[in-house]
């Protein structure tokens, strides 16, 4: 009995790790093309829809799909509505693995497993055609899983059992309170083994061997319909507001399947067991009660799968607005100001990443914290304002000025935060089976990351020099000092404007010399000012004191201006130049 045990545990290990195999090579072949297949075909609901099914029964996985939206949700490439088509698509398109398990329960596979070995293997060796083979493999152990659970069934010999079947008659087949039961047992069966397909083959083993009845089995695949819905709601929790609904959509979609689906339950089964029949029976030539009842009970629950999933998504496709202004009024924008208090935006600790979109939400943090950068330095550009000798004597001035040094020494720490962070998961990233493409874009990131914490650091150094300046009461610059200033700070701001241009878009639709023509006239423009302040200090327009604060000034802002040009050079995937 020990043995049996572990031979059915071992065979819906093997089923889940071929699934999972089969998702993941899917998603590298697919690479950034199917980030772009979700945003572009999912222009309306429909065709969001159809994305979504076809996407779900090419990896085989809902759960991978569903994590996958939420996530563009989350990084803003797609929006909730589309989300919510896409995962109503999903929901349809994961029924293609009980079609495939049923055709695994009634018919012996196993050689499609070997072959898809031997194929695989050849292929993994050839480095060109490597995820092909992953994919293969991955099939391989799904089917032979399907293969080994349908011989140790058979040798379990469930249905003449008589304690197990003693148990199953122990329920009311015609209760309500039954159905809620095993409803209840199929959720919590599947929140616990994070696979629906698991829990859809052990009920496919229960009902195929006669041990427990159709109607139980149909409550345990509808209960495995909310279970699976915990693991998108669990990878949005550190998302933002969007993708928790987006999340939230998708539980209550199939919450709602599960509701009206209760009140018409014996109706609804019977009606598919009449359609298995018929339909069945129409494309095989026969009669289906003449089948075996393993074989005829497993067509009954695919049927019932996708059955009860495409006559939901058929309901609710009509509501999605309704349904997307429901789960807004349910979720709440947070109140706090989001940039004053730092944590990582589109970065989620979701389920099933795959390098490519890992290397996707990094890079719109690193979009963010580019953002981010642009405003710390405009805080330090109104911090050289109010430090001017006109600004001081107004009211209130010093405390406003205290506030402002107090926000851009609060952002100086996220920054290095930030580049901790972003540093930390992009490393725990290139722990996986990367591609050459993808370890290059890693290593520009985190080129980027440093470079722009270096920005953040050269804006806090300004605005401790522009505070020791400020204390000090005396040292005000001249006016023509503060124009010139502003003139270099102009050209920073410049080429952070062109720098946070080419991190939001398409660095191929990027014209690069747009920076370092920048970058040269913040070269030209630090040399003048350093010829002009020996000559202004010798004239005896101000101190020397006040022109060594002024040069100190000019320099962190050439420093900063190199530290632009570095980011862009590292997005660009250019060597770096010297300063």
């Amino acid at each position: 009995m020990i043995l049996t045990i572990f031979t059915m545990l071992g065979s819906l290990a093997l089923l889940m790790f071929g699934m999972k195999s089969m998702s993941e090579a899917l998603q590298k072949m697919a690479g950034p093309q199917l980030r772009h297949a979700l945003g572009a075909m999912t222009s309306n609901r429909f065709t969001g829809l159809l994305t979504g099914a076809i996407v779900t029964a090419s990896v085989q996985s809902s759960t991978a799909t569903t994590v996958m939206t939420v996530s563009f949700v989350n990084a803003g490439l797609l929006t909730l509505a589309q989300a919510i088509s896409v995962i109503m698509g999903a929901n349809i398109g994961t029924t293609l693995t009980a079609w495939i398990m049923a055709l695994g329960a009634s018919f012996d596979i196993s050689i499609v497993s070997y072959v898809s070995f031997f194929i695989g293997i050849i292929m993994i060796y050839m480095k060109k055609h490597r995820y092909i083979g992953d994919f293969l493999f991955g099939l391989g152990l799904l089917i032979l899983g399907l293969t080994t659970l349908r011989l140790t069934g058979q040798a379990m010999d469930l249905g003449h059992n008589e304690n197990v079947l003693s148990f199953f008659k122990s329920f009311d087949m015609h209760s309500y309170w039954t159905i809620f039961t095993f409803l209840f047992l199929g959720g919590i069966l599947t929140f616990c083994v994070q696979s629906s397909a698991a829990v859809m083959a052990i009920t496919m083993l229960l009902c195929g061997s006669g041990a427990m009845p159709i109607s139980m089995g149909i409550a345990l695949v509808l209960g495995e319909n909310i279970g699976t819905t915990i693991t998108s709601n669990l990878a949005a929790l550190s998302a933002n507001t969007q993708a928790r609904r987006a999340a939230l959509a998708h539980m209550f979609f199939n919450v709602f399947g599960v509701i009206w689906i209760l009140v018409v339950f014996y109706w609804f089964v019977d009606g598919i067991e009449w359609m298995v029949q018929r339909v069945g029976g129409g494309v095989m030539h026969q009669d289906m009660n003449s089948l075996p009842k393993e074989t005829y009970l497993t067509f009954v629950l695919a049927a019932f799968h996708t059955g009860f999933n495409v006559i939901n998504a058929t309901i609710l496709i009509w509501f999605i607005p309704q349904i997307e202004k429901f789960v807004c009024w349910v979720i709440k924008p947070k109140k706090m100001d989001e940039e004053e208090d730092f944590r990582l935006h589109f970065i989620t600790a979701g389920f099933m990443k795959t390098p490519e979109l890992s290397v996707l939400e990094a890079h719109k943090e690193i979009q963010a914290f580019s953002n981010r950068m642009q405003r710390m330095f405009g805080m330090v550009q109104e911090l050289l304002d109010r430090s001017s000798s006109e600004r001081s004597k107004e009211k209130n001035n010093e405390a406003d000025f205290n506030k402002l040094y107090a926000r851009i020494e609060k952002y100086e720490g996220i920054s290095d935060n930030m580049e901790f962070e972003i540093a930390k998961y992009l490393e725990s990233v290139s722990d996986a089976h990367l591609s050459d493409d993808t370890k290059g874009k890693i290593r520009a990131m985190l080129r980027e990351i440093s470079e722009l914490e270096s920005i953040g650091d050269a804006c806090f150094n300004m605005a401790r020099t522009i505070n020791r300046k400020y204390s000090k009461r005396e040292d005000h610059f001249i006016e023509k000092q503060y124009s010139d200033l502003h003139k270099m700070m102009e050209l920073i701001d410049q080429a952070l404007t062109q720098m946070n241009k080419l991190m939001g878009g398409r660095k191929e639709a990027y014209d690069v010399n747009l920076t370092f023509d920048i970058e040269n006239n913040i070269n030209n423009c630090r040399n003048q000012l350093r010829a002009q302040n020996i000559v202004d200090v010798n004239n005896h327009l101000y101190t020397y004191a006040e022109g060594t604060i002024f040069i100190d000034l000019v320099n962190e802002c050439e420093k900063l201006g190199d530290y632009v040009v570095n980011v862009v050079e590292a997005r660009m995937g250019t060597r770096q130049r010297e300063a």
